[in-house]
Order: structure tokens, then sequence, then C-alpha cells
């Protein structure tokens, strides 16, 4: 199960990567900054997991020595992505629509050689 986590993430920051530099459309590029987020969150939770671990809350009658403990790190680190990509996103979002507002097109290539 953890290899289908690894796989699925290497093909969401593949599938990421490859719509940013490809896509010419600006809503496609952030759905593809997106992905990429996605495929990146995934990663940073597979990386932490333990089978068998447990969550490092414990009370001094339930400490022992023979059980593991489960890294927090990777789901804090995790749970700060997501916020701060979501808040990307909106602001990408955002850009988007004002330059389709401004430009009446969504195509980057059209916006480079426009002037004004």
């Amino acid at each position: 199960m953890l290899l289908m986590n690894y796989i699925t993430c290497i093909i969401l920051i593949v599938l990421g990567l490859y719509t940013i530099v490809t896509k010419k459309n600006a809503m496609k590029i952030v759905i593809g900054m997106g992905l990429l987020d996605y495929g990146i969150n995934l990663l940073l939770i597979s990386v932490g997991f333990k089978a068998g671990g447990t969550a490092p809350i414990f009370t001094i009658s339930e400490l022992d020595r023979t059980s593991f403990f489960v890294d927090p790190v990777p789901q804090a680190l995790t749970l700060t992505s997501i916020v701060i990509g979501a808040c990307v996103t909106a602001l990408a979002l955002a850009l988007v629509i004002m330059i389709n507002k401004h430009y009446g097109t969504l195509d980057t290539d059209k916006v480079r050689r426009l002037k004004g």
C-alpha cells in the first residue's frame, strides 16, 4: 500500500510539472500548480507513515519501551503546506481573473505580446 502512495506521488508531481511547462492557458497552469502541491503533500505524509506506530501523545503510565511512535513533523508540515497552497491557489486564481478581465484572454503567449 505504501508503494502505491509513492507511485501516486510521482504521477501527481510529474503531471503537475508537465501541465505547468507545456500548457499556455493560465487556468491550466494554476491547475498544474495544484497537482504539484497535492503530490508533494502526499509524499510528505507517506514519508512520515509507520505501520503500527502510535501517536506521540501519552501519559507516564502509557509509556512503553517496546512501542514506537509516528513522527509528527511531516504531518505538521503537510498541514501548513495545505493552508499555504490554498492561499497561493486563491491568489493565482484572482490574478487569472484579473488578467482575463484586462486582456480578454487566458493564453499566456497572447498576453505577453499585448501592451497595456
